[in-house]
This record gives structure tokens, sequence and C-alpha cells, in this order.
């Protein structure tokens, strides 16, 4: 069995005319994803719970990736280096997608290119894993057409995939749930480097033992 946690950085917004935070949309959309083996989903919230300690944050707070300074970021990079170094059954993995190449056509369901996101994402990671629990922020999914995101990605696993595995969906508040708050963080070191260039010690090490994929990219 295996569970995964997924969160975002950046939004689902198509107003490009404008700079992003003074009345635009983001211009880059990151989906990140922790994927851990039953019976060590607990190793991660040790990391959150020692950053809470770190940054003085009350844990009736909730502790956001926006809200670390760099020391903080590469703080917690290398303590992830070291779980999954430790760990190597744990695996992250992200997906970012430039939304201004996204066709017009697309972008009146962004519904559809969320899910077809994490299906790029996570599905082939999964296959063989027989049952799933997921947890997504609860606030960030939006799954408002067509089939829900399970309902699909089901569908897709069993249909075109041949897999047997099933994937059932927990939601949990994320300030409830530290490994929700675990991918927050990483989703935005992530995201953070496409939308302001911020290539930073944090991201460089996280690079090194994330599987990153790329969506409607110009060609290199």
């Amino acid at each position: 069995m295996m569970i995964v946690y997924l969160d975002e950085s950046g939004d689902t917004g198509w107003k490009f005319d404008q700079p992003f935070g003074h009345g635009g949309s983001s211009r880059f959309l990151t989906i990140a994803l922790l994927l851990v083996p039953n019976g060590k989903q607990h190793l991660p919230k040790r990391i959150i719970r020692d950053l809470y300690t770190k940054t003085s944050t009350k844990t009736s707070e909730e502790l956001k990736g926006y809200n670390l300074n760099d020391s903080m970021r590469v703080w917690y990079a290398t303590e992830v280096q070291k779980l999954i170094t430790a760990n190597d059954e744990i695996k992250l993995c992200s997906i970012t997608v430039f939304k201004q190449r996204v066709a017009e056509h697309i972008r009146r369901d962004k519904n559809k290119l969320y899910n077809y996101m994490i299906k790029l994402c996570l599905l082939d990671k999964i296959k063989e894993a027989g049952h799933v629990d997921f947890h997504p922020d609860p606030r960030s999914i939006k799954v408002a057409s067509g089939n829900s995101l399970v309902d699909y990605l089901n569908t897709v696993l069993w249909m075109e995939m041949g897999s047997e595995t099933t994937i059932v969906r927990h939601d949990t508040p994320s300030n409830q749930n530290l490994n929700i708050q675990f991918v927050d963080i990483l989703s935005n070191i992530i995201w953070r480097r496409y939308e302001f260039s911020d290539c930073c010690k944090a991201y460089s090490m996280l690079d090194q033992i994330t599987e990153q994929h790329r969506l409607y990219f110009p060609p290199s």
C-alpha cells in the first residue's frame, strides 16, 4: 500500500496582462507529490515538527512554504536529502506547467489540465501499488467538471494501464496534516525556481532527489 500527499503552488488563473501579485496570474503552476509506503508516513512529519520549532511557529498556526526564509528552506532541503538517502522507497515528484503556452481551448476547463498533470506525474509510480490512500489539500484540488479526479485516475489505471491499483481519496485540511505541509514547502521551492527564476541552494538540493516534469515549456 502506498500513501500519496499532494499540494500545489501558483494559481490556475489566466490573466497575463498584469504582473503576478499585482492583478495578474502566476505564469507557472507546480504540483508536487510525496509518495510514502505504509508504515513510513511518520518520517516526513518529523521534519515539519522540527521546522515548527526552528521557526517558532505556533502549532495552532499552519506552516507554509512562502513564509520560510532562505536559511529555513536550505535546512528543510538538507533534512529532506537525509530522509530520501536513508529511505529510497520514499519518492518525491513534481510537474510544472508554463501556463502562457496552454492553448485557449484547454484554458476553458482548467480542471482537465490539472487532472492531466497529476496523471502524467503520478500513475506510473503507483500502478503496482495495489492500493493508494490519496491525501490532497482539499483547498487546492479543483475538479468541477467531468469525472472527479480520483474517478479519472482510477479509470486510466484500470482501462489504459491494465493496473489493479485502486486510489481512495481522503480529505484532511492541511493544517491537520503535516505531510501535506511537507509537500507545500516542496512545491513552493520548485515553483519559485520558475516563477521568479529563484535557483536557490534549496532548489538545487531538492532537484537532485525530486523527479521533475515540465509541461508546455518552450523547446530547449
